[in-house]
């Protein structure tokens, strides 16, 4: 697989976004296991949780846990993956999401994740979300405290608009290596962010990187009918041999080589496809294709 570059590390040019292995309509154990597997076996090394991702009712840190487990249980030679945790969000008995991004919450948080993934030091850990009652940088400085004590080796910012993230560099300095923000076919709110980030030299993570693709199989012939606004990215799979959510991805590595998208996926099979589009180049003919 390509890589990408995330602050001093290497990282395969796709990542992978645990969440769906934890919340509502989670897979079962075996499964969860085999899906980050699969990842780790087709060259993935980014592996991106949250301690808010827990189904309702249940206890914070589901997928740091599982990921854990999964990592122990590989087999293989896991020196090179990174587990980037966030902090600062929760959820509530019926299902929302809620936020905390109080200094004390975010410390005790990174703490907990720590315990929960069993290593040294948390690889990356990010700020969920800005907290509108916390005035954002003193957020920040918990995460500073975090990377100052030795807890975090890496920041990242996530749901943050562009005087934010320039805020994070300001306090962060050169231990601020990423922002995920919502980025896809169909959303693209977070366009002057991703151009930011290039600016700043950060890597820019797109999380529902595959939103306006409609479901297909993974030959790349369609399951429901395309949206017709993003029918390029079907046409470029039919004529491909490959799904649309593969062009899809190999679309966003191509906005810049900062981009690192973290599609989900709760089956091997989806996350193997997602992987191979790390090899797909799409030609300048196939581009114009594409919105």
């Amino acid at each position: 697989m390509r890589h990408r570059t995330l602050g001093p590390l290497r990282a395969g040019a796709i990542g992978y976004g645990a969440m769906p292995l934890s919340i509502e309509g989670r897979p079962d154990e075996a499964r969860a296991l085999a899906t980050v597997h699969a990842a780790l076996d087709a060259g993935i090394t980014l592996l991106d949780t949250a301690d808010s991702y827990y189904a309702p009712g249940g206890e914070p840190g589901h997928n740091e846990l599982l990921l854990a487990r999964a990592l122990a249980s590989y087999g293989g030679d896991t020196s090179d993956v990174l587990v980037a945790t966030k902090g600062g969000r929760g959820r509530t008995s019926d299902g929302d999401w809620s936020v905390d991004g109080r200094p004390e919450h975010l410390k005790r948080a990174a703490k907990e994740s720590l315990r929960r993934l069993g290593t040294e030091a948390i690889g990356l850990y990010q700020l969920h979300k800005p907290d509108p009652a916390v005035p954002y940088a003193d957020s920040l400085g918990a995460l500073r405290e975090l990377l100052d004590d030795g807890t975090v080796r890496l920041a990242g910012i996530s749901n943050a608009d562009a005087g934010q993230i320039r805020l994070a560099h300001g306090i962060l300095g050169e231990r601020l290596v990423s922002v995920q923000n919502r980025y896809s076919p169909a959303v693209r709110d977070a366009e002057p962010e991703l151009r930011l980030t290039a600016e700043l030299g950060l890597a820019f993570l797109p999380w529902s990187p595959l939103g306006g693709i409609s479901r297909s199989s993974l030959d790349g012939a369609s399951a429901v009918s395309a949206d017709p606004a993003f029918g390029g990215f079907h046409r470029v799979a039919r004529e491909r041999g490959v799904s649309p959510q593969r062009v899809a991805l190999a679309w966003l590595l191509s906005l810049g080589p900062h981009v690192l998208p973290i599609p989900g996926g709760s089956r091997p099979e989806s996350v193997r496809d997602s992987a191979a589009a790390a090899d797909l180049v799409l030609g300048e003919e196939e581009r114009a294709l594409l919105p």
